[in-house]
This record gives structure tokens, C-alpha cells and sequence, in this order.
């Protein structure tokens, strides 16, 4: 099982959407996924329709340790897609998890109780630095951190992701090694033709940053397709599984497949099964 924590310090960089449509193109691909939303604004949580829905939410399981599959877990309309909704609303959870003894680490040990039932968990977390967000951290494999093509979005990046993880870095004393930050380049113009500038300019001033890798997928900006999706509850590889004519930007089946490819390359099989086409991802040099 890999738990993957979609995170950033900064509101409005596409962790949401990420998660959603990423977590849906997994579960089309046969993977069995659990999205855990830990923002207090439970955008994620009504992404698709469900078909279940559980009695309990994150605030029982963060909060009273609730452990039973049946009462935690909802069914979304995509099949292996479950969920475990947010309803803390009021941001209680960060006060319980600050006064409790295993408040960081409350997430990593219960998250064992899926092992044997999934074989992705997305955890989607708050747009602000907080407990819960290094509780999230703490329970992670991987760290993926969409930011967006602009120079003020990289330094505050730096400025917040990434000093987060240096203050929290205490922890290798214990023996925790914390998971290395996959930057995303998210909303990129379509009419834009610098992605690749600006993916030099990211590298360049990340280079002597320990604990950062660049992926080398790229997610343009594609607000029709991504709002469709929405309006559907569907995965956007389902709503646009071709490029329209008149943009330069690849399908977004096709920009979904490769960074599935880039992140999990040993289902590279599965992936390719759900597009139906031999490409994998378009390294850039």
C-alpha cells in the first residue's frame, strides 16, 4: 500500500483536483483507492457522487480512533474509488490532535488497517500549514506538491512547503525519514510556450535543496475540460479522452496517464490499459 499526501502550504494550487482526478484514473485502471480529505473545506469530499455513504467521517477517525471499515468508509460512484469525507467543519481536529501525545503521528498508526484492502490511499490536506497537515506528512510515502508556473508561487513554495518540511526535519533524530517533495508544475497556460523554461527555472533554484525532485510531467491549464469533469462527477480522462483540434495541449486522458506513469511506474501496464495507447512519459531534458 502507498500513502501519497497531496500537500502545499498555499490555497488555490490544484491539490483538489489533482487528487480527485488522479485517484479516479488509479481506480479505472483496477487499483484499489481510498481518498482521505483532510481539508476542513470539503471540496474533495463532494468531487463524485456516492453510492454509500459511511456514518462516520475523518473527525471520528482522527478524533475517537474509529476503526471499523464499515462505519468509515463511502462508496463512490467510480468503482474501487472509496473515501473518507471531511466533516470538521470547524477545525476541531487541530486542537485535539496539538494536546494529544501521538497528535503527529495519530494518522501513521491507523492507517495500517487498510493495508490489506487498498493499494493507493491519496490524502488531500488543508491549504495552510497546520497540525494536521504534518500529520499528513508524517503518514506519507510519497509528497506530491503542485505549484504553478510563476516566479512569487516557487518562492512561496520555498517559503512555506519547504520550510515545513526543514522544521520538522527534528524527526530523523528519531529514526523518521521524511518523504521527499515531487513538485508538480501545475495550471500551465496552454498558450504558454515556456514549460519547459520555467521547469529549468525550477530546477535551478531548487538544485541544492535536499529532499526536492521536479517531476518532469506537466499539467497545463485546462479549466474547460477540469470544469466539465466537475459538473459531471466524472474523471476528466473520461470526459476528455481526445485533444480538441484547435489546442496545442495534449488530451487530458493523456497528461492524467503520464504523471500516473511518472509516479507509479510499476503499473505502467494498467495505466496504458485504461488509454489504450503505448506512450509513456515525455521526459524532459
Amino acid at each position: 500500500m502507498i500513502v501519497m499526501s497531496i500537500i502545499s502550504t498555499k490555497g488555490g494550487v490544484g491539490k483538489t483536483t489533482k487528487a480527485a482526478n488522479l485517484g479516479g484514473f488509479l481506480a479505472d485502471a483496477g487499483l484499489r483507492v481510498l481518498m482521505i480529505d483532510l481539508d476542513i473545506q470539503p471540496t474533495l469530499s463532494s468531487y463524485y457522487k456516492l453510492h454509500s455513504m459511511a456514518l462516520c467521517g475523518v473527525y471520528e477517525f482522527i478524533a475517537t480512533n474509529e476503526q471499523s471499515l464499515d462505519k468509515l468508509i463511502s462508496k463512490t460512484s467510480i468503482d474501487n474509488l472509496d473515501l473518507i469525507f471531511s466533516n470538521d467543519d470547524k477545525g476541531q481536529l487541530n486542537t485535539l490532535l496539538l494536546h494529544a501525545p501521538d497528535g503527529r503521528f495519530r494518522l501513521k498508526n491507523l492507517l495500517p488497517i487498510f493495508e490489506q484492502h487498498y493499494d493507493v490511499i491519496l490524502i488531500d490536506t488543508q491549504g495552510a500549514r497546520s497540525i494536521t497537515l504534518e500529520m499528513a506528512i508524517l503518514a506519507s510515502d510519497r509528497l506530491i506538491s503542485p505549484v504553478t508556473p510563476k516566479t512569487l508561487a516557487a518562492r512561496e513554495f520555498r517559503r512555506g512547503t519547504v520550510q515545513l518540511l526543514d522544521d520538522m526535519s527534528s524527526y530523523r533524530h528519531l529514526g523518521i525519514e521524511l518523504p521527499k517533495i515531487e513538485m508538480l508544475l501545475n495550471k500551465v497556460p496552454t498558450v504558454s510556450n515556456n514549460a519547459k523554461l520555467i521547469q529549468s527555472m525550477l530546477r535551478s533554484l531548487f538544485k541544492d535543496q535536499m529532499g526536492i525532485k521536479l517531476l518532469n510531467s506537466i499539467s497545463p491549464k485546462l479549466e474547460a475540460a477540469y470544469e466539465s469533469a466537475a459538473i459531471k462527477a466524472l474523471p476528466v480522462h473520461r470526459v476528455e479522452y481526445k485533444k480538441p483540434v484547435s489546442r496545442k495541449a495534449p488530451a487530458a486522458i493523456d497528461i492524467i496517464r503520464d504523471l500516473a506513469i511518472e509516479l507509479f511506474p510499476h503499473w505502467e501496464s494498467k495505466f496504458l490499459a485504461v488509454t489504450g495507447k503505448n506512450v509513456g512519459v515525455k521526459h524532459v531534458s
